[in-house]
């Protein structure tokens, strides 16, 4: 089954997805002057979004139920599944998110493909 993964910005329209996650609850780096200019990809950009009590309280939901979601429709034969994770200008929460997902998708042997929308919008 091919998985895709796909960060965006609400700010800049909403995608056709099967899954959309909001992430606009995380920390936002926009706010932190030495973050600002970096983006999701960035380790101390990811940590800062991911390392905290609700994004860590996220990930200990999301990962379960996206590991259970593909699996259900892998074994139902679905050929494609498209998630969506979405943040205010798809720069930063939504990139970090995007590849913390591909990570643990990738070490529970899926492939997902990565797509980061709006990473370069300002």
């Amino acid at each position: 089954m091919k998985i895709v993964l796909y960060s965006f910005g609400f700010k800049h329209g909403y995608p056709e997805a099967d899954v959309v996650l909001d992430v606009r609850f995380l920390p936002n780096p926009y706010w932190v002057a030495e973050l600002q200019g970096g983006t999701g990809c960035d380790p101390q950009v990811a940590l800062y979004v991911l390392n905290n009590d609700g994004g860590r309280r996220f990930l200990a939901g999301a990962e379960p139920f996206l590991r259970f979601l593909l699996e259900e429709h892998q074994r139902k034969g679905r050929e494609q599944l498209t998630l969506a994770i979405g943040c205010t200008g798809g720069r930063h929460r939504s990139v970090a998110v995007t590849e913390h997902l591909r990570a643990y998708l990738t070490a529970c042997t899926f492939t997902p493909e990565v797509y980061h929308r709006d990473i370069d919008k300002e």
